[in-house]
């Protein structure tokens, strides 16, 4: 994978191509401090439940496009046993700056983590925001990709969206089938490494 400069988090939109394989996190026991200061486990499931990671950055469009939309989900199954995390990809970002984001585009009550390390993302391969993946209780990756198709192309969007993936993905999930399309492409903003992240700040 080749990462982007600092500088273009946000700005580049790109697609990255899907690759499907069976695929499991590793170290899923990371255990990160969220913007409220609580340590969380987001990698881990119950049994019974999965859990959901969403990799954001503040001045990503397409990630903000689709604040509303994560928020939803992770309202609608919750009762299922879905758990979510927001992602912040940016190891640049503050709490304080987390925090008025979320607020400003209308994400829930669920943990917001700026992945300051890189921990989550290494351990999920995430390349490009808005990126979800969902990890089943046995740690692994049962989707990663896009929300939905709602984005044909590079600023090309659909008038309707015909596929949603991600919530098609926990359909299968919570009711004990395999998932169709485990992993798709996504379209939005490269995510940089820790080492360029920092280089020049």
């Amino acid at each position: 994978m080749k990462w982007l400069p600092a500088m273009a988090i946000g700005t580049v939109l790109l697609a990255a191509p899907a690759t499907v394989r069976r695929a499991f996190v590793a170290n899923p026991s990371i255990t990160i401090r969220d913007i409220d200061g609580v340590r969380r486990q987001p990698l881990l499931a119950a049994p019974g439940h999965a859990a959901a990671l969403f990799f954001v950055t503040e001045d990503c469009p397409v990630s903000n496009y689709y604040s509303h939309e994560i928020r939803r989900i992770c309202e609608d199954y919750a009762h299922r046993g879905l758990g979510c995390s927001l992602v912040y990809a940016d190891p640049a970002t503050t709490d304080e700056r987390a925090r008025r984001h979320a607020a400003e585009y209308g994400h829930g009550d669920y943990p917001k983590i700026v992945d300051r390390n890189q921990a989550l993302i290494g351990a999920t391969h995430a390349a490009i925001t808005p990126t979800a993946v969902v990890i089943r209780s046995d740690a692994s990756i049962a989707y990663r990709g896009r929300i939905d198709n709602f984005y044909a192309a590079i600023g090309q969007p659909r008038r309707i969206v015909t596929e949603h993936d991600l919530r098609d993905a926990l359909d299968a999930v919570f009711s004990g089938r395999p998932v169709a399309k485990p992993e798709t492409p996504v379209v939005g903003c490269y995510i940089d490494d820790l080492t360029r992240a920092h280089a020049g700040r």
